[in-house]
């Protein structure tokens, strides 16, 4: 499916319009359009990676609909791999979580710098170029973002012996989050639940963890279930200590928030008040 946009002005130059891949958010989506951008044959310059529709169309611009295909992807992914090694592709996939929607022009044209390189492994180190210097930023704050769930989700017990925890972050980031925990509490039945984005991370009992969405007809609803008497005894221990130990004097907020952003605090135990126990 394509749509065309040409309006008035200098018609010679639709002879080279540029095409905008439009793709779905998802790293098979982005990787088919890559893998698509170079079936074209067409000059990359003339080549764009475009996440979702958007709502006012170029001038002298073609725009094809790409649908996301496991093969056509992993065959991205393992060139990727292959060429620019663990870190190239880490960071590659990182940017990738981010809820930026120039993240797949921005992988794209780093690709294709990349691939013109004598030494593909020196990819990311190459931050004078603008695409990089992209992807570098998109992948620190979206690992950043990482970083901080590990250390601010907060399980609690419902009373069938699940760990439930709520998020909500702003980079797609459940699957770098998951492998903490399932390392890290393999005895347990346990769902982070991504709010923004309707996703669960399940990790049965010694078994591997995986993602589901609601839009394949799972829901999991902790209202349905009431917190067990273990938790709301030791959920109130906790608050309570937290609220105590402070030190009035030596407050300083700023330094607080910089630790601790606002938008998690919503969901962490301690700042939540005793009627929510």
């Amino acid at each position: 499916m394509t749509a065309k946009a040409l309006c008035w002005g200098n018609y010679e130059k639709a002879g080279n319009m540029e095409l905008y891949l439009i793709c779905e958010d998802s790293l098979e989506g982005i990787f088919t359009g890559i893998y698509e951008a170079y079936l074209t044959k067409r000059p990359h310059e003339e080549l764009h990676i475009q996440v979702g529709d958007e709502e006012n169309l170029r001038l002298f611009a073609e725009y094809q609909y790409i649908t996301a295909d496991p093969i056509k992807a992993a065959k991205v992914a393992r060139t990727v791999g292959q060429k620019f090694g663990s870190e190239g592709y880490m960071s590659i996939c990182r940017a990738l979580a981010s809820a930026d929607n120039s993240k797949g022009e921005a992988i794209y044209k780093m690709i294709v710098s990349g691939l013109l390189m004598k030494n593909p492994h020196e990819l990311m180190g190459n931050l004078s170029d603008p695409h990089v210097m992209k992807v570098f930023e998109l992948a620190r704050f979206s690992g950043n973002e990482a970083h901080f769930l590990i250390e601010f989700i907060r399980f609690r017990e419902l009373d069938n012996g699940i760990l439930y925890a709520r998020t909500g972050p702003k980079n797609n980031v459940l699957t770098f989050v998951m492998p903490h925990f399932a390392d890290r509490l393999p005895m347990e039945n346990f769902v982070i639940h991504d709010e923004i984005r309707g996703l669960y991370g399940l990790h049965p009992v010694q078994k591997d963890w995986f993602v589901v969405t609601e839009a394949e007809g799972f829901a999991f609803d902790p209202a349905d279930h009431a917190f067990s008497p273990g938790e709301i005894h030791y959920s109130e221990l906790f608050t309570a200590f937290f609220h105590i130990i402070a030190i009035e004097d030596r407050k300083n907020l700023k330094l607080q928030r910089n630790m601790l952003p606002l938008r998690y605090r919503e969901y962490m135990t301690e700042f939540t008040t005793a009627s929510q126990h």
